[in-house]
């Protein structure tokens, strides 16, 4: 299946280890933040998603993801020998070429989906894009096991190795399935990125006319997308899964690290950690999309159980890790919490935070893709838009907040993402039914 080959690629792209990795460099030249990496990512990633549609049109989805792809393999071999202008610029070309993927990947999950199929295939797209999470950390896991300290070696050796990973995987691009070509009706003004998507030849497509207009177009139609009321009911949905993918992908493996209380494999269970994040993510993903035909009741459900979820993950992670663990050095933390610190509930906390975010994610795209069938290369760059914005934020006050102020936060901003997800998949329904009503007379 073609989301298979964006799993491998996004495999080798691991944030939760970042800062942990950071902390350990041994070269007095270095002296970069993953955190501050992570906030400028997401700063420029919903900079350049208003101007992701028009560049998937010019050059089509299929190159659109191996260029952004390979930007990707740039940043992760960037920390074979880091230096801080590297760092910091490759965080910068990393930012716009996951604002192109994205909305690359969004428009080819759409144009191969129907209304039946679309949460079937977001589920298993998702369930298949985490499965890099169990795979990575279970290698970052192997590599860094009984390390009080990561060495430069064993640095080297795991981003050579996801930089090898990551380049296999970008031109596994190329192997994505084509949809049939589907005429469009003479009165359409939608670019036709389906079309792109036929024509493996990108000098054919540059070549077409009009397609500096239709880059224009797919740019103001972004625009346009922000301000109508189904994305604004949506914004806040969005939002969320943007904060809460900075808390699981970049902080909470770092207050884990951070845990002293947890012995000398609390580096090596970042990736422990993650490996459950993705076991999670996997079976949400998956049984969303196996049961998607079986659900008569809707999105809602599956959004109430991903906020039910995450609040028991957000409050058993303030009773076992420590406050100050995101912001504690390399030497870890010794504040005292208010259990007995284990490295079960941690696990479990881990598991929860990826169950919650397949409910949110899946949910999303698929009432995302629905909505916004016509206009789905805007509609994704939208999305990623609003999330990456709030991911940036997260990262930036990361570096400030204690571990409460941070999940205080997310819980606030899931419970009103919850309740706006709900008047969204509502009037989709609503306008689902006079839509059929209509056909029908």
């Amino acid at each position: 299946m073609w989301q298979h080959r964006e799993t491998l690629m996004q495999s080798t792209f691991l944030k939760s280890p970042q800062q942990t990795v950071i902390k350990s460099m041994n070269s007095t030249e270095f002296s970069g933040s993953g955190y501050t990496s992570m906030a400028i990512i997401y700063g420029v990633f919903s900079a350049s998603n208003l101007v992701a549609p028009s560049v998937v049109t010019l050059i089509g989805p299929q190159i659109s993801m191996f260029v952004s792809g390979l930007l990707y393999s740039g940043y992760i071999a960037m920390f074979i020998c880091p230096y801080n202008w590297s760092f910091y610029t490759a965080s910068v070309l990393v930012g716009i070429g996951a604002a192109v993927l994205w909305t690359a990947q969004g428009n080819v999950l759409a144009i191969n989906s129907t209304d039946t199929t679309i949460g079937r295939n977001s589920g298993i797209f998702w369930a298949l894009l985490q499965f890099s999470l169990f795979f990575g950390n279970l290698y970052i896991y192997l590599s860094w096991h009984g390390h009080d300290h990561i060495k430069d070696v064993d640095r080297r050796t795991v981003f050579i190795t996801l930089t090898v990973i990551s380049l296999v995987g970008c031109f596994l691009f190329f192997l994505i399935r084509k949809p049939d070509s589907i005429a469009p009706p003479p009165e359409t003004t939608e670019p036709l990125l389906q079309t792109d998507m036929t024509d493996s030849n990108s000098t054919a497509v540059l070549s077409r006319p009009g397609l500096c207009s239709q880059a224009l177009e797919a740019f103001v139609k972004a625009c346009k997308l922000i301000v109508t009321k189904e994305m604004l009911l949506l914004s806040l949905s969005i939002a969320y899964t943007g904060l809460e993918l900075t808390f699981y992908s970049g902080v909470y493996g770092t207050c884990i690290g951070a845990m002293t209380a947890f012995g000398s494999d609390a580096k090596s269970l970042i990736g422990i950690s993650g490996i459950f994040i993705g076991i999670g993510e996997i079976l949400g993903g998956g049984m969303f999309g196996i049961l998607n035909k079986c659900n008569r009741y809707g999105r809602n459900p599956v959004v109430l159980l991903g906020l039910i979820t995450h609040f028991v993950a957000f409050f058993l992670i303030f009773l076992n890790i420590a406050s100050d663990a995101p912001q504690a050095p390399e030497a870890g933390t010794q504040m005292q919490t208010y259990m007995t610190p284990s490295i079960g509930v941690a696990l479990l906390c881990s598991f929860l935070l990826g169950l919650g975010d397949s409910c949110f994610n899946t949910q999303l795209l698929s009432i995302v893709g629905l909505m916004f069938r016509d206009n789905s290369a805007p509609a994704f760059a939208v999305f990623k838009f609003i999330q990456s914005i709030t991911a940036a934020v997260a990262f930036f006050y990361s570096n400030l907040l204690l571990l409460h102020w941070q999940l205080l936060i997310l819980v606030v901003f899931g419970f009103a993402g919850t309740v706006s997800f709900f008047v969204a998949e509502w009037v989709s329904e609503a306008s689902r039914r006079e839509a059929t009503d209509y056909d029908s007379i």
